[in-house]
């Protein structure tokens, strides 16, 4: 069993950093969006399914809360979280239209939208993005290899696996290097080195 758990953790960090050098200078620019974004007062909305719900959540906390320093709250939303929302949109419209509609009723230009899916053809996320694109959001994926995602997307994080806890384990590092490098931004007083 030992074994096991080795072959994963090399697998991990294999995984995790050859996404980081693909996409290393994606990744300051996005920051860069993220903390112009916040500052003029704008906001991110979040949201994805299972796995990639749980993603959204666990960033619009550490946005919202803190994550490393001490900072005021930022301003981010999962759209995953209400389920009276997402119950009556799935009843009444379609599971496709659950993150649609959110964006339709919350978001505005200049918010960012990030849109998670493991496997980049997520409907219900693709409609979302496509929805924030059409109102003037930054669209930002965060994708397994391959899919329709990247179509409308202005920045697509993709990572070149086709093992789903792979994936998620690299959207989960990629969704804290993004708090910390936003905090580091807009709060360089209180950023350590």
């Amino acid at each position: 069993m030992e074994a096991v758990v080795l072959k994963i953790l090399e697998e991990s960090i294999a995984v995790k950093e050859a996404f980081i050098r693909e996409h290393l200078n994606a990744i300051t620019d996005c920051a860069d969006r993220l903390a112009s974004g916040i500052a003029a007062g704008n906001k991110i909305l979040l949201f994805g399914n299972g796995g990639s719900a749980a993603d959204a959540q666990h960033i619009a906390a550490e946005f919202v809360n803190r994550f490393l320093i001490e900072r005021p709250p930022l301003a981010a939303l999962a759209l995953t979280t209400d389920t009276s929302v997402l119950t009556s949109i799935g009843n009444d419209y379609d599971f496709d239209d659950i993150f649609s509609k959110q964006i339709r009723a919350l978001g505005k230009k200049g918010d960012i939208a990030i849109g998670i899916s493991t496997s980049g053809n997520s409907p219900n996320v693709i409609n979302g993005i496509r929805a924030a694109r059409e109102l003037g959001l930054y669209t930002i994926g965060f994708a397994g290899s391959g899919g329709k995602l990247a179509q409308y997307t202005d920045r697509l994080f993709s990572v070149n696996s086709s093992a789903t806890p792979r994936i998620q384990e690299s959207h989960s590092m990629l969704g804290h290097i993004l708090c910390d490098l936003t905090d580091r931004i807009l709060f360089p007083e209180g950023a350590a080195s």
